[in-house]
C-alpha cells in the first residue's frame, strides 16, 4: 500500500463533531438505511456516552432492521441510564411472541397512541378480543383517521365473535365500501375483513361479492406495484381461502377442494421454488380440506398436517412452524389440533392421540374443546363409562360453560342406553329445554325408560313455554299436536281431546278438527257430533243415500277391513299384459329342430336320491350248516313238494326261517372243515 499522505493522516486523526455524526445519522434515518444509521449512532454514543438521542436512535434502527436480539441488547447496556425505553422493549418482546412480558411492560405506561397500538395488537395476539376491543375504543378518542386503524377494529371485532356490531362500527367509522370509495383508499384488507363478518353472521353471498372485490382490487395495487404472478397469488391468498370456504359452506364441495389442493400443492418455479401461500393461510386451506375429507385419504390429511407442526422430543409440547403458533386465532388453532387428533383417531393412533390431547390441556386451559377430544379418545376405546366421567366433571366444575360438553355426554349416553344420564344432560341446558328437537328427545328418552308420565310433562312443559314466549316464530300449534298424539296414544284420550279443542280454537285447522272429532268420539259422543257437523262434506257424496245403497242386491256389510278393489281401465291392463319377448338361448352345439331325446329331468339329483336307482344286491346264496353235502330235512321236505305242486317261493321263504335255528358256526371251524 502507498504511505497516506500528512493531510490525511491529519484528517483521520482529528475528531469529527458530534453536530457532524447526527447529520449523517438524519440523512442515513431519511434514506431508510438502518444498518447504517445503527453504526453512525455508535460513533456518537462514542463522542457522547449516554445520550439519549442517539440510544433511541440506534435501538429504533436496529428494531428496522429486524436485528431484535440486538436492540434488546442495546437496551440492556442503557439500563443505567435515565431513560425509559419500556415502550421499546416491550415492542421487541411483542416480535418475539413474548406476548405476556411485552403486555406487563406495557402496564403503567401513559397511554398515548403507540403504546394503546401496541397493546391492542398483543391482546389480539393472546385471543383476549374484548380486552383489544376496549384498547381500540380508547385509541377512538384521539381521532384517529388512519384506514389501518379500521381495518384492524374490523378484524377484531370479527375475532371477538361481534360481527353483528362490524356494520354499525363501520358507519360510526365513515368507511365507504364501495368499489370507487375502495380503489381510492388502496385497501382491499377492508374488503376482506368486511367478508369475514359477513361469513360469521352467514350471509354468504354477499360475503363472495365482498371477496371478489377485495381480490380485484388486490390484484390492481399489486399489479401497480410491479408485483409477479406468484407475488400477486401470495398476497392475496387469504382471500383465496375464504373464497373457498364460502364455496365449501355453499356446498360447492368440488370447486372448494380444487382451491385449497392448488394452494397446498403448488410452488413458484425453479430455481428458488416456494409455496404460493403464506404459512396461515396454508393451514387454513390443510384444515377444511381435511374437513372436507372427512374419513377418506386420512394418512394423506395427516401427513399434510404434520407439516405444520415442528417435530419435538419434549413430552407434551407442540409448536407450529414458522411462527404460526401467533399468527393463527385461537379458534383456528383449535380446529387445526382437533382435526389432527380426529385423523390419529381414524388411523387408529390411540397412544398418540392420548399423548396429543394431554399436551392441549395444558395448552388451551380455558377451552373446552380438549376435553370433548379426550371423550372421544376415550370412545374409541370402547371405554364410555370414562369418557361420560370427563364430561360430567367439567361441566359440574364450569356449568356457565359446559353446553356443548353436556349435548356430547347426552349424545354419549344415549348411544351407550344411558338413557337416564342422557335425560339428565339435555335437562340441565336451560336455553334449549323448549326446542322441538330437545323435547323430541327428551320424549323418547323418558319413553324409553318406561315413565310416559315425565314424556308428558315435558310435553306440557314445552307448550305452556310457548304459549308465554313473544317470539314470532311460534311452535305451538306444532306441540299441541304432537302433545295430543302422544297422549292418544298413551290412552289419555280425555286429555288429547282438550288439546285438540284447543287447537281447534286458536288455529282452526282441518286436521285438528277430524282429530278432535275422532278422539271425542272415544270419550263424549255429543262432542264429537258437535264438532262433526264443522267438517266440509266430502266432494262427489251429496245426495248419497247411504241406506238405498246397502239395500241394494249388490251390498252388504261385511265385518272386519276389506281390500279395496279398484277397477283398472282396459289400456294399463294390456300394458301389463305384454311382456317382452326374448329369444330362447340354446347350448352349443345344440338343433332346435331335432332336439333328440329329452334331457334325464333327475339329472341335477344325486344318484341315491334318483327313481332307477337299485341298491347293489347281497349275496344271499344258502349256507349249508353241518358236513359238507348234508341237506337238512326242511329243505329236502321243500324240494319234494316244489317237484310235486311247483311251489317254489314258499319253499324258498320257509328255508332261511329253519337254518336260523342252527347256531352258527364260528370262521375258524369253517376254516378247519374246508381243509378237510
Amino acid at each position: 500500500m502507498p504511505p497516506k499522505s500528512k493531510a490525511a493522516a491529519a484528517a483521520a486523526a482529528e475528531p469529527v463533531s458530534v453536530e457532524d455524526l447526527f447529520t449523517s445519522l438524519h440523512r442515513h434515518i431519511q434514506a431508510g438505511d438502518s444498518l447504517q444509521a445503527a453504526k453512525v449512532a455508535d460513533q456518537v454514543l462514542k463522542a457522547a456516552p449516554g445520550d439519549e438521542d442517539a440510544v433511541r436512535c440506534k435501538v429504533v434502527a436496529l428494531i428496522k432492521a429486524e436485528k431484535i436480539d440486538e436492540a434488546l441488547a442495546a437496551m440492556r447496556a442503557a439500563e443505567r441510564l435515565p431513560i425509559d425505553l419500556s415502550y421499546y422493549k416491550a415492542y421487541c418482546y411483542y416480535r418475539q411472541n413474548k406476548l405476556q412480558e411485552a403486555l406487563d411492560l406495557l402496564r403503567g405506561q401513559e397511554e398515548t397512541v403507540a403504546v394503546l397500538q401496541l397493546e391492542s395488537q398483543i391482546l389480539y395476539r393472546l385471543g383476549r378480543m374484548n380486552d383489544c376491543m376496549n384498547s381500540f375504543e380508547k385509541l377512538q378518542k384521539f381521532k384517529i383517521d388512519s384506514m389501518d386503524l379500521k381495518i384492524n377494529i374490523i378484524a377484531a371485532l370479527v375475532a371477538a365473535g361481534r360481527a353483528s356490531e362490524v356494520q354499525a362500527t363501520m358507519k360510526a367509522l365513515k368507511v365507504d365500501l364501495t368499489t370507487r370509495a375502495l380503489r381510492d383508499a388502496r385497501s382491499f384488507e377492508l374488503a376482506y375483513n368486511s367478508a369475514c363478518s359477513l361469513i360469521e353472521n352467514k350471509k354468504y353471498s354477499e360475503a363472495k361479492e365482498q371477496l371478489d372485490l377485495a381480490k380485484r382490487i388486490g390484484k390492481e395495487e399489486l399489479m401497480v406495484e410491479d408485483y409477479g404472478e406468484y407475488d400477486i397469488e401470495y398476497e392475496l391468498a387469504p382471500v383465496s381461502a375464504q373464497l373457498a370456504y364460502v364455496q365449501q359452506l355453499q356446498g360447492q364441495s368440488q370447486e372448494a377442494m380444487q382451491t385449497y389442493v392448488y394452494m397446498i400443492n403448488t410452488k413458484t418455479p425453479e430455481p428458488d421454488p416456494s409455496p404460493i401461500a403464506d404459512t396461515s393461510s396454508l393451514a387454513v386451506a390443510t384444515t377444511n380440506l381435511i374437513s372436507l375429507r372427512g374419513t377418506k385419504e386420512t394418512a394423506d390429511s395427516l401427513k399434510k398436517l404434520d407439516q405444520l407442526i415442528e417435530k419435538s422430543t419434549a413430552p407434551n409440547r407442540l409448536q407450529l412452524i414458522e411462527s404460526l403458533d401467533f399468527k393463527l386465532s385461537p379458534r383456528q388453532k383449535e380446529a387445526l389440533y382437533s382435526a389432527r387428533v380426529l385423523l390419529l383417531l381414524h388411523t387408529n393412533k390411540i397412544d398418540q392421540a392420548h399423548e396429543l390431547v394431554s399436551a392441549l390441556i395444558g395448552i388451551f386451559r380455558d377451552s373446552v374443546f380438549p376435553v370433548l377430544l379426550q371423550a372421544a379418545v376415550h370412545v374409541k376405546e370402547k371405554n364410555v363409562q370414562k369418557a361420560e366421567e370427563v364430561l360430567r366433571q367439567y361441566a359440574d366444575k364450569h356449568p356457565e360453560n359446559s353446553k356443548g360438553v353436556l349435548l356430547a355426554l347426552a349424545q354419549i349416553a344415549a348411544n351407550a342406553n344411558h338413557f337416564q344420564l342422557a335425560a339428565d344432560s339435555l335437562s340441565k341446558i336451560p336455553d334449549i329445554q323448549h326446542m322441538p328437537v330437545t323435547v323430541a328427545t327428551l320424549v323418547a328418552l323418558k319413553e324409553r325408560l318406561g315413565d310416559s308420565n315425565a314424556a308428558a310433562s315435558v310435553l306440557d312443559s314445552a307448550i305452556q313455554w310457548w304459549k308465554n314466549s313473544m317470539t314470532e316464530d311460534t311452535k305451538l300449534d306444532v306441540f299441541i299436536r304432537e302433545a295430543a298424539a302422544f297422549k292418544l296414544s298413551h290412552g289419555r284420550d280425555e286429555e288429547a281431546c282438550l288439546l285438540y279443542e284447543e287447537l281447534v280454537k286458536s288455529h282452526g285447522s282441518i286436521e285438528a278438527l277430524a282429530g278432535l272429532v275422532s278422539t271425542a268420539a272415544r270419550t263424549n259422543l255429543e262432542k264429537a257430533e258437535q264438532y262433526e257437523k264443522k267438517l266440509k262434506p266430502l266432494p262427489g257424496l251429496k245426495g248419497v243415500d247411504v241406506e238405498s245403497l246397502e239395500k241394494t242386491s249388490g251390498a252388504r256389510h261385511v265385518e272386519g277391513p276389506q281390500d279395496m278393489k279398484v277397477d283398472v281401465p282396459e289400456e294399463v291392463k294390456k300394458q301389463k299384459a305384454k311382456k317382452r319377448k326374448r329369444k330362447p338361448r340354446y347350448p352349443k352345439g345344440f338343433d332346435p329342430a331335432n332336439p333328440g331325446p329329452p334331457p334325464d329331468p333327475e339329472r341335477w339329483l344325486p344318484r341315491r336320491e334318483r327313481s332307477s336307482y337299485r341298491p347293489k344286491r347281497k349275496d344271499k346264496r344258502a349256507q349249508v350248516r353241518g358236513a359238507q353235502g348234508a341237506v337238512t330235512r326242511e329243505t329236502a321236505a321243500a324240494n319234494a313238494s316244489g317237484s310235486s305242486k311247483g311251489s317254489q317261493t314258499t319253499s324258498s321263504s320257509k328255508a332261511p326261517a329253519a337254518n336260523s335255528d342252527q347256531p352258527k358256526a364260528s370262521n375258524k371251524s369253517r376254516k378247519k372243515k374246508s381243509r378237510s
